[in-house]
């Protein structure tokens, strides 16, 4: 662990270092263009604004310096160059691109610093900025000639506009970032719970259903309650395991660790040979040219079959069921029907909680399902899902 929090502090400190090396060179650059270019710039004023001598230099060179601290100091770098700018038109030297440096201060409060706190910095640097006009006026320079800055003095708000408008932008997209990354965590939350409401209710039902049996028999055929017991161990133990398999991938979702295959169609001989056990009869047929399936669409063709049969459990009473699979050319239906007491215990088509789940399983890898009461009794539940795969044959 220490050498990792070493590592970070090595990483922030070259970053600063790039930062200060670019801005450093922004300053030199800039500065040297600002010394060479404000002697031309005086020669086109007319007095009172004189050409700068040595102190008007230098006050140049700590408005550039400014720079350098642009974005890791903002709010002192801008209010060096703003005041030195201020001093400089103040003692009356003539205008020229020291100016260019209380706007790049402008907009890198705006850029970097809350609204807030950007607009009481550019409040502040204005009013030390329009000083110098009413100190003109003091030494008797021409009130025109005094305010002539004040105008550019508004277009400063220019860049901080633009570094707002750009500040809140990128904010914007922060928010959107981190949205979308809370809305995956809660559709992985979801995914993972409506998982392991599958797997644990449909081991608790499989129990249910031994322990009765393993009941019901224990007195008179011992032997027959032992192989319901070991039943109810072999279904716990692969719920367990099918629990731990669903913990686990949410986990590690890159697919990482060794684990159990994804469940899929492929494993309904075993889920079948689970509930037969118990003591429900199911009959499992398959037709058509099987394919591979989508991870997603195979997971979700079993969960379908595995909540069905989970509720003729529940529900259903002394019953038999029957599952059948059928691939046709753009689609793999499923067919889960049982010859319970479906039309009272099952209830309405849209009511509960298993057969809205199985409808969203189906909807979300693109395909329907339909639930309901058998007109010759029983239920039955019908699913179509797409398909999207390699031929097995």
């Amino acid at each position: 662990m220490p050498p990792i929090v070493v590592g970070v502090g090595a990483a922030r400190r070259s970053s600063l270092a790039r930062v200060l090396v670019v801005d450093g060179l922004l300053a030199v650059v800039l500065g040297a263009w600002a010394l060479f270019a404000t002697p031309f710039a005086a020669q086109h004023q007319p007095p009172p604004r004189v050409s700068p001598d040595l102190l008007g230099f230098v006050l140049i060179g700590v408005a550039a310096a400014g720079l350098v601290l642009r974005r890791t100091r903002p709010l002192v770098s801008f209010g060096a160059m703003v005041l030195a700018a201020a001093v400089y038109l103040a003692l009356g030297y003539a205008f020229g691109p020291i100016l260019l440096f209380p706007a790049i201060g402008m907009y890198t409060v705006a850029r970097w610093l809350p609204i807030r706190r950007s607009s009481v910095a550019a409040g502040l640097g204005l009013l030390l900025l329009a000083i110098h006009a009413v100190v003109a006026i003091g030494q008797g320079m021409a009130t025109t000639d005094a305010l002539r800055a004040l105008p550019w003095a508004g277009w400063l708000l220019v860049p901080w506009t633009a570094g707002t408008l750009l500040r809140t932008y990128r904010e914007s997209l922060r928010h959107a970032r981190e949205e979308e990354v809370r809305e995956r965590a809660y559709e992985e939350r979801l995914r993972v719970a409506r998982e392991v409401n599958d797997v644990v209710g449909h081991g608790l039902a499989a129990i249910n259903m031994q322990a009765g049996v393993a009941l019901h028999v224990f007195d008179r055929r011992p032997e027959q309650a032992r192989a319901a017991l070991e039943a109810i161990r072999a279904t716990s133990k692969d719920a367990l395991d099918d629990l731990r398999v669903t913990l686990a991938v949410s986990r590690q979702p890159d697919g990482q660790g060794d684990r159990r295959p994804a469940a899929g169609l492929d494993q309904l001989d075993m889920l079948i040979n689970r509930i037969t056990e118990g003591g429900l009869a199911v009959d499992l047929s398959v037709t058509g040219d099987p394919v591979r399936l989508p991870t997603a669409t195979d997971l979700a063709a079993y969960r379908i079959v595995q909540e069905s049969l989970a509720n003729v459990v529940r529900h259903a009473g002394p019953a038999t069921a029957a599952v059948h699979v059928h691939y046709g050319p753009a689609e793999v239906l499923l067919d889960i029907a049982d010859n319970g007491a479906g039309v009272s215990v099952h209830g309405p088509a849209t009511g509960g909680y298993g057969v809205p789940g199985m409808r969203e399983r189906a909807a979300a890898v693109g395909g329907t399902l339909e639930a309901g009461p058998r007109p010759e009794g029983g239920f039955r539940v019908q699913a179509r899902l797409p398909l999207g795969g390699e031929s097995l044959s």
